[in-house]
């Protein structure tokens, strides 16, 4: 029996979940199962992944094979790392003290690692919101000064209509004095 790590997907439509699972290769992809690992959630940023290290180091001594996309997992979270310090402490290269040490400092590096994601990830979020303000404050700026000008606009255009209609009734009543006394001029 051939026996593979691989992925069984859920969620919804558009909106994958994926459990790691130890399954028969001949099973279907969301069928039958002989162990459930862990979850893998490709939709966060970054990715939310949970697995049983240890279970999966025994299964690939037991000759499991993973897909690619689990072999990537395994990878990511250190699964294929300690089979290979494993068998380091096998060959007597060093001892599983030494091992585990490796281990514990590679998980450490790799949690930094992710962290320094998450925070660059915050902080690109919180620059884009910050910008996104500020040219949202710039935009009602220029409204509110649009606005004061279209009023300044239309209240200069209403001086405007007033003032010549008074200015040319004061113009005409003097115009008009001169224009009788020289119609009285060319009677007389």
């Amino acid at each position: 029996m051939s026996v593979k790590i691989r992925l069984q997907r859920h969620g919804k439509k558009g909106k994958p979940f994926f459990h790691i699972v130890v399954a028969d290769s001949r099973a279907r992809r969301d069928g039958r199962f002989i162990e459930k690992l862990g979850t893998y959630n490709p939709i966060t940023n970054p990715a939310t992944i949970d697995l049983n290290v240890d279970s999966a180091v025994k299964w690939l001594n037991n000759g499991a094979q993973p897909t690619d996309t689990a072999r990537a997992i395994l990878s990511y979270k250190g699964a294929l790392y300690k089979k290979h310090l494993q068998g380091g402490v096998a060959k007597g290269a060093f001892d599983e003290a030494e091992a585990e040490k490796r281990f514990n400092a590679w998980l450490e590096s790799k949690e930094q690692k992710v962290q320094g994601k998450v925070e660059g990830l915050t902080k690109a979020q919180a620059d884009a919101k910050k910008a996104a303000l500020e040219a949202e404050a710039k935009v009602n700026e220029a409204r509110i000064a649009a606005a004061a000008q279209a009023d300044a606009d239309a209240k200069a255009a209403e001086e405007a209509a007033n003032a010549p209609a008074e200015e040319v009734v004061a113009e005409a009543t003097e115009g008009e004095a001169p224009a009788a006394e020289t119609e009285e001029n060319t009677e007389a």
